[in-house]
């Protein structure tokens, strides 16, 4: 009998030192975080010497100061959400989808696609698992514009820019996009539009598996942070040099004739410009908020945002093996023109 009630034992204690390391770590987090603007201060005016409202102190703060700002808030949400989805499988999330009809099934989809992330590499195969057993197409895309659209990184980085209130503006304004676009796709019946391959392909029910414990939960959100981090790293460092370039050298003037709440053409160019790029809401907006702090309208530099990390062309070239050319094409339509209605909808309210 010892031997058997043993192991509930080890789980329990290994939880218990798991969460007095989260504890720590968490208290570790908050700190560097209220700490990090006034270290920068200090070392860049004061000890570095350089001055305050130049081209090159202004520059070298925002380089410096965004760098932690961003790597905290996204080794912290990361964390979060991966603990989160140790508890929601995409398998589990296909069962929730299959079964549901209008309204319902799309405002479902949209919240799930917010809470369950993924990156343009797994909008195939989740596409493939979705249709393949069922989910109306319309649910689906709903699912795979939303979660990237409206991920909780880009939600945390808004929100500490430019304020919650514009973040919560975002994500309502970003889930209505998910759910108008796949209305619109599903009202349209362009189910004969994907690829045959996709409705042949046999989708299987998970195999059951133990539930992780507290400390294996937070061993793979620490993995995952580690693995984000690595992959894109490079990415987030060149997005904020040019944030940082844009911030201490472009000249306002320029951006505030050429790309304010004024100019109409503003927003449809910033769409456009921003599908050819590929980055996350990590990665863009540093440049979001670069281009915001030099006269560039508010809707103007979100609706850019939402373009690179929802019309990014490598997704599209991702989507095409299981969409037809129309379908695709209509999906780049929807969602660009809910983009644009948003971009003027912010330009003309903030």
């Amino acid at each position: 009998m010892t031997g058997t009630a043993a192991p509930p034992v080890d789980r329990r204690s290994a939880d218990r030192v798991a969460w007095l390391w989260v504890a720590a770590a968490a208290a570790a987090w908050v700190a560097a975080y209220v700490l990090n603007r006034p270290l920068w201060d200090r070392l860049v005016f004061d000890v570095a010497g350089l001055d305050a409202g130049t081209h090159l102190g202004d520059g070298v703060h925002f380089f410096l100061y965004d760098s932690v700002k961003i790597a905290l808030l996204l080794g912290g949400i990361v964390f979060v959400v991966a603990v989160l989805r140790t508890f929601v499988s995409v398998e589990r999330t296909r069962e929730l989808l299959g079964g549901r009809r209008q309204a319902a099934g799309y405002l479902l989809a949209a919240v799930l696609g917010v809470a369950t992330p993924f990156c343009s590499c797994a909008a195939v195969p989740v596409f493939i698992g979705f249709v393949a057993a069922g989910v109306p197409l319309g649910i689906t895309m709903t699912f795979l514009i939303a979660s990237p659209l409206v991920n909780e990184v880009g939600v945390v980085l808004v929100g500490g820019s430019f304020g919650w209130d514009v973040a919560a503006l975002y994500v309502a304004t970003g889930l209505a996009i998910a759910v108008g676009a796949g209305v619109v796709i599903g009202r349209l019946g362009l189910e004969h539009w994907v690829e045959p391959f996709v409705y042949e392909t046999t989708v299987g029910a998970a195999p059951g598996a133990a539930r992780p414990t507290w400390a294996e939960r937070f061993r793979i959100a620490r993995s995952e942070v580690v693995a984000i981090l690595r992959r894109i790293w490079p990415f987030l460092l060149a997005g904020i040099a040019v944030g940082a370039a844009i911030h201490g050298w472009a000249p306002e003037d320029f951006f505030a004739a050429h790309a304010g709440s004024d100019d109409p053409w503003a927003v449809p160019v910033a769409v456009v410009l921003g599908i050819p790029l590929y980055s996350n809401a990590a990665g863009a907006i540093p440049l979001v908020e670069a281009m915001h702090a030099k006269g560039v309208a508010l809707g103007t530099s979100l609706a850019f945002m939402m373009s690179v990390v929802a019309l990014s062309l490598p997704e599209m070239v991702l989507l095409r093996r299981v969409l037809r050319p129309r379908l695709l094409a209509a999906f780049v339509g929807v969602v660009g023109a809910g983009i644009l209605a948003v971009g003027f909808l912010f330009n003309a309210i903030l």
